[in-house]
């Protein structure tokens, strides 16, 4: 008989568990610090995450479980389970919040309220690090839910904006009709087959009752699109665009990565680990999504004019959905050739965020001059500013997939292959051709960054002043970017070790 009394392993929960404990500090803290010294709650949440990363290191095994059901903790029928993938993912989420952490410091002394906002980061970033140790659909969307309820509000923090609150309403309306949508088909997928457990799912649903079939097959079905809102797939990516330009440029950051991270770290548990036999059913719906959100995400980025307002990040908000499609291509093609094609994803998701975080954290520095932030304002930035001028080139050739980015090119080139190992030949061109659309807008921002500053006078332009947290969070991600670029099969090994 399955005993009711689970087993609590704290440093195996400690990573989110922390992160959650110095949100509620900084929450508190900013009821007792004066104005004048806000900026130690921005240094509190810098520090809480550092030490949540450094939890990991005694977890690097990937071997442990905890709140399981019975006394032996090699069950499967766990609710969190701390193996490489889990390891991997919490890792790239806590990482791009810290990054983002850094890139908040000057918006929380100019304009943001810094407890509200540090307790919002903070409490996402839990919840987003929860999601991929998640092994039950219960704590699946509870994880979920923990992630996305403050980015609506972050979204929205800059007061007497509205841009801000139409971007955090669009943001919240659509993340609500997903959690809905989820939420039915959890709900479906639990009545058909009485468990929550990821494990057990899987094994229920190839021997479900006739007269339930219908109703799993519903369930599995209302799942897949509810974490499609989550990841932008089209067409349910409308809310990108508009969200990322009213967000401030650091919480749009935050969206572009770990946002993402969570929503395809869902996506990959439900499919590869609880709905493997409906393979058949998910794996060509994902591979058309990717097909038509790669595609929509390019064109639309491609059609960007750049002395349009907020051009350079609706740029990166549309290259966001496309990369978005690329993402998804392992995950279809692990219906097909077995679940280590997951590796693809999880090796193209640590590329993009490193280089992604990088290109917004430029951005940042050059809307300090440029609140407009056009793409034709970066016309010369290299005069000004030839370090954020190349550091910012470097990034846009990763994500093109061009040398010196060799990290973005073998990232492509392993999506690529997983596509063709999987037999999925035309989603295969289809995101070769998508990769050349790319190609245009990706290295038309990068020529425009060296050119002659155009109506300048003569002399040498004053340079983009970037502040210590900015200037680390930039020398960080290229540093990365760069080390990566030298040694890419690191990634490429880091990821395969992210087999369930």
């Amino acid at each position: 008989m399955t005993s009711l009394v689970q087993s609590v392993d704290w440093l195996t929960i400690a990573p989110p568990t922390l992160t959650a404990v110095v949100a509620l500090l900084v929450l508190v803290a900013d009821l007792f610090v004066p104005q004048e010294r806000k900026q130690l709650l921005g240094w509190t949440a810098i520090g809480g995450l550092t030490a949540s990363l450094a939890l990991l290191l005694p977890l690097r095994s990937g071997d442990r479980e905890t709140f399981c059901l019975t006394a032996d903790t090699r069950t499967e029928a766990c609710s969190y389970t701390a193996d490489h993938f889990t390891l991997v993912i919490q890792l790239l989420v806590l990482a791009g919040a810290l990054l983002t952490a850094l890139l908040s410091l000057d918006a929380t002394r100019e304009r943001l309220p810094a407890g509200e906002y540090w307790f919002l980061l903070l409490s996402s970033a839990a919840g987003a690090a929860l999601l991929p140790a998640s092994r039950d659909l219960a704590t699946l969307v509870v994880a979920l839910e923990v992630a996305s309820l403050p980015a609506f509000a972050l979204v929205g923090l800059k007061r007497g904006d509205r841009m801000s609150g139409e971007a955090a309403l669009k943001f919240f309306l659509s993340s609500v009709t997903a959690t809905a949508v989820t939420l039915l088909g959890v709900s479906f997928v639990y009545a058909a087959t009485g468990t929550l457990h990821l494990t057990e799912v899987a094994q229920r649903l190839d021997d479900v009752p006739g007269q339930l079939q219908t109703l799993a097959e519903a369930g599995v079905a209302l799942t897949l699109v509810g974490f499609a809102f989550k990841t932008a797939a089209v067409p349910f990516h409308f809310w990108v665009p508009d969200t990322y330009v009213g967000a401030p440029l650091p919480v749009a950051a935050y969206l572009s990565v770990v946002g993402k991270a969570v929503g395809f770290t869902g996506l990959i548990l439900v499919t590869v680990v609880a709905f493997p036999s409906y393979a058949d059913v998910w794996g060509p719906a994902l591979a058309v999504l990717a097909a038509l959100t790669m595609t929509a995400g390019n064109v639309a980025a491609l059609r960007q004019v750049s002395t349009r307002a907020w051009s350079a990040v609706r740029l990166l908000a549309w290259s966001s959905v496309a990369q978005a499609g690329y993402l998804l291509v392992p995950i279809a093609a692990a219906a097909y050739s077995g679940d280590d094609q997951i590796g693809a994803t999880v090796a193209y998701a640590l590329m993009y965020a490193v280089v992604n975080l990088g290109a917004f954290a430029v951005v940042a520095v050059v809307a300090r001059a440029h609140p407009g932030n056009r793409i034709a304002d970066y016309r010369g930035l290299y005069a000004a500013s030839p370090a954020s001028a190349l550091v910012l080139g470097f990034f846009l050739l990763n994500l093109a997939g061009l040398p010196p980015g060799i990290i973005g090119l073998f990232a492509k080139v392993t999506v690529f292959s997983a596509a063709v190992d999987a037999g999925l030949g035309w989603l295969a061109v289809i995101m070769g051709v998508n990769v050349v659309i790319a190609l245009y807008y990706y290295l038309r921002w990068t020529a425009l960054l060296f050119r002659a500053p155009e109506g300048a006078p003569e002399g040498t332009p004053a340079p983009h002043k970037a502040t210590a947290p900015v200037t680390l969070a930039i020398v960080l991600t290229a540093a990365a970017g760069a080390v990566l670029s030298g040694y890419p099969q690191f990634a490429l090994r880091f990821a395969a070790t992210t087999l369930f």
